[in-house]
């Protein structure tokens, strides 16, 4: 029985997921992807007519896993609102550090800078809950310029923890401190 074409679709996105986690974005070549998903190297083309489309496919993956990460660390949503933005914020660097391949992936300008790819509708609405916990924690900021600002702060300690060059800077062994130190400066020190 042949397999269906959104098993095979599934199929290639699967394996483009287990390959960026096991050697990197620069490995995502679609080439490579049909190899390990055992179909011609024109296959992919079925259903990704360009490179760019299938790594967005992947990078959607992420981004729902992200989700899903933040979602189990808000708990019930009990919480006051700046735990509630540090136990994200927490979920996110944790998120980086475990799946760095991905985390690059994910915030390629050339995948986030085309609207056709479908990555904004699942990137915008983890900002939007940040921006909106931010807001409850910070009622007298503009939210989503804080939340940004937040936002910024957490992707360069992911990258530069990943780099190596804030453990070398700081002598830290754990991204704690920096962590607190960015959610201190974004939300004040009494969150």
């Amino acid at each position: 029985m042949p397999e269906s074409d959104t098993s095979l679709r599934d199929r290639l996105v699967d394996v483009g997921v287990a390959l960026v986690a096991a050697e990197g974005a620069q490995a995502l070549t679609l080439r490579e992807i049909a190899r390990r998903a055992g179909v011609s190297h024109g296959a992919p083309r079925r259903w990704f007519p360009t490179h760019l489309e299938l790594l967005s496919a992947i990078a959607r993956r992420g981004f729902t896993e992200l989700a899903a990460r933040g979602t189990e660390a808000l708990g019930d949503g009990t919480a006051a609102p700046g735990a509630q933005v540090a136990a994200l914020a927490r979920a996110y660097l944790e998120f980086a550090r475990d799946n760095a391949g991905m985390y690059e992936l994910m915030f390629r300008h050339d995948l986030l800078e085309s609207g056709r790819l479908r990555l904004r509708e699942t990137s915008l609405p983890l900002f939007g809950l940040l921006a909106d916990l931010v807001g409850r924690a910070r009622p007298d900021a503009d939210a989503r310029l804080v939340a940004g600002a937040l936002w910024a702060n957490l992707h360069g300690i992911a990258q530069l923890w990943a780099w190596g060059s804030l453990r070398l800077a700081t002598g830290a062994d754990d991204f704690g401190p920096l962590l607190d130190a960015a959610l201190d400066a974004h939300l004040g020190a009494g969150r």
